[in-house]
């Protein structure tokens, strides 16, 4: 056998041992995968702008973190982590879709950063088959809810000088069932889209 001919046998295994994610099944190209991290940006700052303000807490409730995890488990890790990147440099070099239309580095940016590693973590393990059942996509789902937090909480300590226990209770604690909601729609929205897609 050829080097030629063994090159695309090799890149089609090793593509297939590593798996597939929902963005794949779209024909490929380079055309396909800008469009897609534009478009995952861009769902991004659309569901930040559901928003809801928590008394006491600089940080509001948004669609913001479930369309992250969203776009990360849809679009695998490295188109997903290009999508986050490019929603939080064009939120900080001034468009207005970061919550609530604002833009810049604000004391919730340490989400957005969550946000990047938690969409790249969330598309590695999809490419895994974690968002093919129930019970993976939930926990696919608060994996990259627990990144987020992880940097997200400190960061908000350390920008406004609040104390670990108050980070938390302004920053986490209100946003718990909101994030079991988030969880429970992506549970029936991915492992469907691959039935879907698999009767096809």
């Amino acid at each position: 056998m050829s080097t030629a001919a063994a090159t695309p046998a090799l890149s089609q295994e090793l593509g297939s041992a590593r798996g597939r994610v929902l963005a794949d099944l779209l024909p490929a190209s380079r055309v396909r995968d800008v469009a897609l991290v534009l478009g995952g940006a861009a769902l991004t700052g659309l569901a930040a702008q559901i928003s809801v303000p928590v008394p006491g807490s600089p940080v509001p409730v948004t669609g913001q973190t479930f369309a992250a995890l969203l776009v990360g488990t849809s679009l695998g890790a490295g188109r997903g982590f290009m999508a986050l990147a490019l929603y939080a440099v064009a939120g900080i070099a001034g468009v207005p879709w970061f919550a609530q239309g604002t833009s810049g580095v604000a004391p919730s940016f340490g989400y957005i950063l969550g946000m990047i590693l938690a969409s790249t973590v969330v598309g590695a393990l999809a490419r895994r088959g974690a968002d093919r059942s129930v019970l993976r996509t939930a926990g696919t789902m608060l994996v990259g809810e627990a990144i987020i937090y992880a940097i997200g909480v400190p960061y908000l300590a350390l920008a406004t000088g609040m104390s670990a226990t108050a980070a938390i209770a302004a920053g986490l604690t209100p946003f718990l069932i909101g994030d079991a909601l988030k969880a429970a729609l992506a549970m029936g929205a991915l492992p469907t889209a691959w039935k879907f897609a698999n009767k096809r």
